[in-house]
């Protein structure tokens, strides 16, 4: 019997990627919905996915995508937009009779948080788990390791301080989570539906770390010495909003941040999700470092490169646009009048915090993907 056709969206993302070619390592047709056929889509293709290229947010698009599809990776853009993709999306999923869904949602999503995309993921959730004849497995996303480098890694490499505002550098915060483990954990949800089908997931790094051993750790794998620097989040903003990232979503990792610092990543945090997913251990934060150093042009130790780190470090006090709020309210984003962070919420800590009496889901059987018969 022929594997059904899979439905990767964001397929030329950070998670969307290694989620295709683990599909196509198994054998599963996958359809890789992409925004342009570009130098990503080219390796996706090359591997055997079907290429489309479309808009995600266009349900004329995510229709014909899903024609002829029995599963998807529900991968949402990094975008405020993303109750807008969720809702076509799930228009689309029960139009096409999807038997199961694989989300990427997030740790901090709740109903009443100060993000609107944190919000908005909640919102997704519920509305996918309410498709009648769709089974869904969550995966639930806390601070992935890729935001240790995001906007950071050329001042990290150049200059040898890693400018992020997340308090203390000597408290244990994170246990970040590689992109390849946590399409790993997709992959597994997606290749055997029956195990996995109404659980979350939340696959997380081998060990909890500290600011200051993230520092040392990215000094390894770049061969320098690395201090952390607590910034404030303003200083962040201003550096991210500098190198042209969008300022509706720096705002959103201002508020990130501050979850970071109140320990809400730190809860049910390490565990063995990876392993019990996959057979694997998850990837420890110095095979990830060394593996982003391998492929950026950024930390070559050039006169060019230090001397465009310096000018950029140099012209961060002078950018504007570090409000938060007044961020938001440009963009029309709904504010709340009482919003809660996570660790203030009783209905979050419920729901993620085993201290607080939530048991985490864990899938009926340890067998990995390539074990599976399908």
């Amino acid at each position: 019997m022929p594997k059904p056709k899979i439905l990767v969206t964001s397929a030329a993302g950070n998670t969307g990627i290694p989620a295709t070619l683990q599909l196509l390592d198994y054998g599963f047709p996958v359809r890789a919905f992409v925004r342009s056929n570009d130098h990503r889509a080219k390796r996706l293709e090359d591997a055997g996915a079907e290429i489309f290229v479309g808009d995600l947010y266009s349900i004329a698009d995510m229709r014909r995508a899903m024609t002829g599809v029995e599963r998807a990776y529900h991968c949402s853009p990094t975008q405020t937009n993303t109750l807008h993709f969720g809702t076509v999306f799930a228009i689309a999923a029960q139009e096409a009779n999807l038997k199961h869904v694989v989300m990427l949602t997030q740790w901090t999503a709740e109903a009443s948080h100060p993000s609107i995309v944190t919000r908005e993921t909640w919102m997704n959730e519920q509305i996918i788990k309410q498709l009648p004849d769709t089974t869904v497995t969550v995966i639930n996303v806390g601070w992935f390791a890729e935001n240790y480098f995001m906007g950071t890694l050329e001042t990290t490499a150049q200059l040898g301080i890693l400018p992020m505002p997340l308090g203390d550098g000597d408290v244990k915060r994170d246990a970040p989570p590689s992109n390849n483990d946590i399409a790993a954990a997709a992959v597994a949800a997606l290749v055997d539906p029956e195990t996995h089908a109404g659980n979350t997931y939340r696959p997380t790094g081998p060990e909890l770390l500290s600011p200051n051993e993230i520092a040392e750790i990215m000094g390894k794998a770049l061969g320098r010495n690395v201090r952390y620097v607590d910034i404030p989040e303003s200083m962040l903003m201003k550096a991210l909003i500098s190198q042209g990232f969008p300022a509706s979503m720096v705002a959103q990792l201002a508020i990130y941040a501050e979850e970071y610092r109140r320990g809400t990543f730190a809860i049910n945090a390490p565990n063995n999700v990876v392993p019990d997913l996959t057979g694997q251990q998850a990837e420890n934060f110095e095979t990830i470092a060394r593996r982003v150093v391998a492929e950026s042009p950024l930390v070559a130790q050039t006169t060019s490169n230090k001397i465009k780190a310096i000018w950029n470090f140099l012209k961060v006090p002078f950018t504007f646009g570090t409000n938060p709020v007044a961020i938001e309210r440009r963009a029309e984003h709904v504010l709340l009048k009482s919003p809660t962070f996570d660790r203030d919420s009783k209905a979050w800590n419920e729901t993620h915090d085993p201290a607080a009496g939530f048991v985490p889901d864990r899938p009926a059987n340890t067998n990995s993907p390539a074990t599976l018969v399908m």
